[in-house]
């Protein structure tokens, strides 16, 4: 699936996938083999997140300066080691030959300064490089706290549109995974490429200064590790892509077994979903088995040229020795050794910049794009909305005309008049209209022609945000987060007290279950809600909704989901809390709103008839042929 980003074209999905090998010598180098997509807008993008970035420039330029001094001295290193080497093995000489030797006073001195020197150096190496961790966990925090800062209130100004058209997982993974990729790279990415570029420098430069032969033997050698990288890296990138597709196509075949398990269980399904659950699990073993084989080529590859390189340093390094003692000594040999054993991180590091870099810009893309969608439209100059014991409650449709996509009306010029106080009970077939009107009634969307009116008003000209204050709403998909069931009822308005909340829940029916509770207001609801019954959430939901103090209050399908007895319970908990207040009900159950003020019938997006219960079935039209249908049994 793509969407469109600033840009106006396809912004891809990305996935990632790593490993790590154990290095030559002992040593862990990590290879992470990046299979993020490539950001469609490539420069634009990078521009846009060093733009980002430079509100910490200085904090940046710092951790680079701290990153080069520790390479720095790890770099000079081994030359002192290499001094240190020729030292003992003159003094070793001096106690077997003759002259000055391990236990002169002048040998000792100078060795001892050397090994301190040597000391002072790791040292600092180390201390520079925890300086320039703290800076940068510290830029990778801040930039990852803004980020997700930004991302969360721009999820407040997106219209509800937005949502009905991408996944929760889509949007989680913009705030997690993509946010964790920019910080992930700037904590550690980043200043490990500078190291490493100016590691490498510096030990080339270090080893021309001590013997070209020998640097030009490591320098025709090393960079094939450089290649091989590249390469495998490039080969197994598909194969990582495939794993991560199958291995979310694995999890997804787990959520669905486990979350339908009684309808599995219940149609005989078990050998069906366990095949269908291997087939995709037997792919998944493929592709991992493809790309873990691709990936663990690079260790033993890498190690093999190091050790090439380890002998060619041997080797060649003891003919120069034979043939000229004092240019070529045991100490360079046992520098070069050094080198080339610390060549290998920093060449694998510099083989994956290319990688980072596009996964990084990658996964700022996919945020720069959630940033810039379209927000919910401000009205130019926002009336202020009326306080709610101003409101009486008429709603007026004018002329409304609306359709999620161009050219495809869902409402059609419907205008409608409702007087204060009035039930209005909206029904119809599904994709009728009935549940867009009232969206249209929340402001979840804007019409694309006529008006809304709340007591003359224009809800256009609203602020969306205080206008909803006007309006309660009880969903048919109950809604209750983890938290106690005080909270859960505050909700609809935050500063609400304790006797408030309970004479709600009075108003809503539901006093008498939570009082029964061993815990009372104070009980904790599970995360999926699972310790209340369908019932039991719609009566909290309804509560809600009364705390709220609305003029006006919305029941969309609230009773569609639970048996006739408790529906008895909840419909007279709305005709409690609905008196004096006007009322929209969607419902399916004709039974629910046989009583109500007004009846709307809906079909394919206009009013085709109004009237109450027993006009409509005087018609004998379209509300006649529904309710006899419903109740032709009984």
């Amino acid at each position: 699936m793509s969407e469109k980003n600033t840009f106006g074209q396809a912004a891809q999905k990305d996935t990632n996938q790593g490993t790590s090998f154990v290095g030559g010598y002992g040593k862990t180098v990590a290879t992470v083999i990046s299979v993020l997509d490539k950001p469609v807008e490539f420069k634009k993008t990078f521009a846009r997140l060093v733009k980002s970035l430079s509100l910490y420039k200085y904090a940046l330029l710092a951790a680079a300066v701290f990153a080069i001094a520790s390479s720095v001295f790890v770099v000079f290193a081994p030359k002192y080691m290499a001094a240190l080497t020729d030292m003992i093995i003159e003094g070793v000489k001096g106690l077997v030959y003759g002259g000055a030797n391990l236990l002169d006073a002048e040998v000792k001195e100078k060795i001892y300064g050397v090994l301190i020197a040597v000391f002072v150096f790791y040292v600092l190496s180390a201390f520079f490089l925890y300086i320039q961790s703290f800076i940068m966990a510290t830029v990778a925090q801040k930039v990852s706290l803004k980020m997700r800062s930004d991302i969360n209130k721009k999820l407040s100004r997106l219209p509800v549109g937005y949502f009905d058209k991408h996944s929760h997982g889509d949007i989680m993974s913009r705030v997690t995974n993509d946010v964790d990729a920019i910080g992930n790279t700037l904590n550690q990415g980043l200043t490990q490429i500078v190291t490493a570029v100016f590691t490498i420098l510096g030990m080339a430069v270090m080893m021309f200064t001590m013997n070209v032969p020998l640097t030009l033997v490591v320098l025709l050698i090393l960079p094939f590790s450089y290649v091989v990288i590249r390469i495998i890296a490039k080969r197994s990138q598909k194969h990582f892509r495939e794993q991560q597709n199958y291995l979310g196509a694995v999890n997804g075949c787990i959520e669905e077994i486990y979350g339908g398990h009684d309808v599995v269980r219940a149609f005989g399904m078990e050998a069906g979903s366990g095949e269908k659950f291997r087939e995709l699990n037997d792919k998944l073993h493929g592709t991992a088995w493809k790309s873990q084989t691709f990936s663990g080529m690079i260790n033993p590859l890498v190690v093999f040229i190091g050790n090439l390189a380890y002998v060619a340093v041997v080797v060649f390094g003891a003919y120069l020795t034979i043939k000229d003692p004092t240019g070529t000594t045991l100490g360079i040999m046992y520098a070069f050794v050094q080198y080339v054993k610390s060549f290998t991180s920093p060449i694998n590091q510099t083989a994956q910049i290319s990688n980072v870099v596009q996964s990084t810009v990658a996964a700022a893309e996919r945020i720069f794009v959630f940033l810039s969608e379209e927000e919910e439209k401000p009205s130019e100059n926002p009336e202020k909305v009326p306080a709610d014991d101003g409101i009486t409650g008429r709603v007026t449709f004018e002329n409304l005309t609306f359709g999620y996509e161009p050219g495809v009306p869902v409402l059609k010029n419907l205008s409608l008049d409702i007087t204060p106080g009035s039930r209005v009970a909206i029904v119809g077939q599904t994709g009728s209209g009935k549940t867009t009107l009232v969206k249209l009634l929340m402001r979840f969307y804007t019409a694309d022609s006529g008006r809304i009116l709340i007591d003359g008003g224009d809800i256009k000209n609203y602020d969306g945000c205080e206008y909803r204050r006007l309006v309660a709403m009880v969903l048919q998909d109950i809604w209750l987060f983890h938290g106690t069931i005080r909270e859960n009822i505050r909700y609809g308005r935050l500063g609400a007290s304790d006797r408030e909340v309970e004479e709600a829940a009075a108003a809503a029916g539901a006093d008498k279950f939570i009082s029964a509770l061993k815990d009372g207001y104070d009980t904790v609801i599970s995360e999926d809600a699972g310790n209340l019954s369908e019932g039991q959430k719609q009566l909290l939901s309804i509560a809600r909704a009364v705390i709220r103090r609305s003029a006006i209050i919305i029941f969309d399908e609230a009773t569609s989901s639970i048996d006739t007895l408790t529906e008895r319970v909840v419909q007279d908990a709305v005709d409690k809390i609905t008196k004096g207040k006007t009322c929209f009900v969607i419902a399916h159950r004709l039974s629910t709103i046989i009583n109500s003020d007004l009846i709307l019938v809906m079909q394919e997006g206009e009013l085709k008839e109004r009237g109450t219960h027993k006009e409509l079935l005087a018609m004998n039209g379209i509300y006649a042929k529904m309710y006899n249908t419903q109740f032709a049994k009984s």
